[in-house]
């Protein structure tokens, strides 16, 4: 399996590229009894960095078995509670495969990309904030250009570009969980319109 996956999220078939991705590295970690945690992280303060409050959002309707999803637009993963989030999750689930989901300021033509890699997440790079490494699997979703004042253009990134990128990943993760875990049709469908409705 290739250690990286980009996808475009304009990409009429992204969210199902990102399912069948994810199923083949989540599959084998549920048939071990590993809890999922889902890390959101971001803040709603700022239209860049509200990719993974806005993909928390969206899946608070997935099925809890053995799924847990932390950050969402109540209740952020931030630079100021993420390291007590940690604590938590290695306190409470000690055996847990962790899932980092972040906006991220990139190339130009990587602008509105979707990168999946089997590596952690350094959150507040863009910032020049010094937090600690987060996840096994890492989400990063390109919101905006990198450069001089990347402050100013996480402030003045297009909503519309996190939005599309925040569908893209939240359907492909939430088609993926119900794929591994076997959950009936119409719950699959109680998931999908809960995704619908916080559009």
């Amino acid at each position: 399996m290739q250690s990286k996956f980009v996808v475009d999220a304009t990409d009429v078939d992204a969210s199902f590229r990102i399912r069948d991705y994810l199923h083949k590295i989540l599959l084998p970690i549920f048939k071990e009894h590993r809890s999922v945690v889902f890390i959101c992280i971001g803040t709603d303060r700022s239209t860049g960095d509200a990719l993974g409050p806005l993909v928390g959002e969206k899946l608070k309707y997935l099925p809890r078995n053995d799924v847990y999803i932390y950050g969402n637009l109540e209740n952020p993963v931030h630079a100021k509670n993420i390291e007590d989030i940690l604590v938590e999750i290695n306190t409470k689930l000690p055996n847990a495969y962790i899932v980092a989901i972040d906006a991220c300021l990139g190339a130009l033509e990587n602008v509105g990309k979707i990168f999946i890699s089997e590596k952690p997440i350094y959150p507040g790079m863009a910032v020049n904030k010094k937090l600690p490494p987060v996840g096994d699997l890492s989400i990063v979703g390109i919101v905006n250009i990198s450069g001089s004042l990347e402050f100013m253009v996480l402030q003045n990134t297009r909503l519309h570009t996190v939005m599309k990128l925040a569908d893209s990943i939240s359907i492909g993760i939430s088609h993926c969980i119900l794929k591994c875990i076997g959950k009936k049709k119409n719950i699959i469908n109680a998931t999908i319109e809960g995704i619908i409705n916080t559009n």
